[in-house]
């Protein structure tokens, strides 16, 4: 198990590695290291088709973390501290880790299903043949979607995470909503702000080479994209979830 994990894991990296060069070629060579087209398709698709989805999550989630959390804190009449909880814990959290989640379901499965079907009928085969670069139109475009727009989504969680939670501790807790911005802007922190950014391009990037590498690794006909396409969501999300939890041990030790 450790083995073949391994064996996936460099082979995911060496993807990275080869789709930088082939983009770094093609830039040499005075073109463009992706097609425009398909790029702005994907990101069309990864941060315009995902929105709704992101914001209606994060809205109901923070409303539920303030309406639980602010009730207990009420037993110890300390519920002004449910902005400050709710805007840590998303912007440092929460926002990138339910991000992640939501676009390893739903973006993740989708470029597994789209290149591992081309991967069964040859398609992939036929692009190398005339000289195209498999890594260059199907990759590279689906890869720099996710990872630039990724933040972008974070910033729709938090912010919809937010109005939630300002919305329900208004009629549960009497808290007013500039109040409650108010304290949960005054409670974050420089590294909090940090820490949401980067996990948020990290994840994207996870996602992306997850993704098109399960794709890419399809065997075994219409079977086997079914279980590429489940293998890729797996995959992304339990990634995902290691990696913020590395990070979060990272972040405690420099600054606890």
């Amino acid at each position: 198990m450790l083995r073949r994990t391994l064996q996936h894991t460099g082979s995911i990296v060496w993807l990275l590695v080869l789709t930088i060069q082939e983009m770094g070629d093609a830039i040499r060579r005075g073109r463009l290291p992706f097609r425009t087209k398909i790029f702005f398709q994907q990101c069309d698709r990864t941060g315009v088709g995902s929105v709704p989805l992101v914001a209606l999550v994060s809205f109901f989630i923070g409303l539920t973390m303030a309406l639980l959390t602010g009730y207990q804190l009420r037993t110890f009449g300390q519920q002004r501290l449910v902005p400050a909880l709710v805007g840590i814990a998303f912007t440092r959290e929460l926002g990138p880790l339910m991000t992640g989640i939501m676009l390893a379901a739903r973006i993740g499965a989708a470029y597994t299903a789209e290149i591992g079907t081309m991967k069964v009928s040859d398609e992939v085969e036929a692009i190398e043949a005339m000289g195209l670069g498999p890594l260059r139109f199907l990759v590279s475009p689906r890869l720099l979607a996710v990872f630039m727009l990724m933040p972008c989504l974070v910033i729709v969680s938090d912010m919809t995470a937010m109005v939630g939670a300002s919305l329900i501790s208004f009629w549960a807790f009497d808290i007013p909503l500039r109040t409650f911005f108010a304290t949960a802007l005054d409670s974050l922190l420089l590294r909090d702000l940090v820490a949401g950014v980067l996990k948020s391009f990290l994840f994207g990037l996870i996602i992306g080479l997850v993704s098109c590498y399960k794709g890419l690794t399809v065997q075994g006909g219409a079977a086997g994209v079914g279980d590429a396409t489940t293998s890729s969501v797996v995959a992304s999300i339990t990634t995902v979830i290691g990696m913020d939890t590395l990070i979060n041990i990272m972040l405690v030790a420099l600054f606890e």
